[in-house]
């Protein structure tokens, strides 16, 4: 697991062992990242952050600055490492908390926000319910999730529009931009 590029091309990354963290695939990763390429600017969130590799991409490929959330003791150590390996930890807040906790109190638009939580639970629908609801995606913003083949996903949420479904092996990816308001 490796930056694919920006400032911090090259620098291979830690994970968490185990497996409770299911780092997102270099091919996966490089598609996804192809996919938003002109969209990289302004705040990122990092949910679900695992190693933390997607907001780092993020950030070495421009993005002023990330918010990692994770739950897991281990991986908050990780992303930290990580973040030192790449020279960005001046660009990045790291919060150890649950999802629903960091989200309820959270008052930061985003830009941009990563969803690659565990597959086996309903914390994706949960987590893209909550950030519309509450309103932490900036207008035109989009939200990347990431989750297993097979694994249904709500098509409606409000105030969201939805890509279709990209494939690749046995992960999907699906892009819901913040819908703009008309003046």
């Amino acid at each position: 697991m490796r930056v694919i590029t920006g400032t911090a091309r090259g620098t291979n990354l830690k994970a968490p062992a185990g497996l409770t963290t299911r780092p997102t695939g270099d091919k996966v990763k490089q598609a996804l990242f192809n996919m938003i390429q002109y969209e990289i600017a302004g705040d990122v969130l990092d949910l679900f952050a695992g190693s933390g590799q997607l907001g780092i991409e993020a950030l070495s490929r421009g993005a002023s600055s990330c918010v990692f959330v994770d739950e897991g003791r281990e991986a908050i150590g990780v992303i930290q490492d990580n973040l030192k390996r790449t020279h960005l930890e001046s660009k990045a807040q790291v919060i150890r908390s649950d999802y629903l906790s960091y989200l309820s109190r959270c008052r930061k638009r985003f830009r941009l926000i990563f969803l690659d939580p565990p597959y086996a639970e309903k914390y994706l629908e949960n987590a893209i319910k909550s950030i519309s609801e509450i309103d932490i995606l900036a207008e035109g913003g989009i939200i990347v999730s990431e989750r297993p083949l097979g694994k249904d996903l709500d098509f409606d949420f409000p105030g969201l529009s939805r890509s279709k479904d990209y494939h690749y092996g046995k992960t999907v990816i699906t892009l819901f931009r913040k819908e703009r308001t008309e003046k």
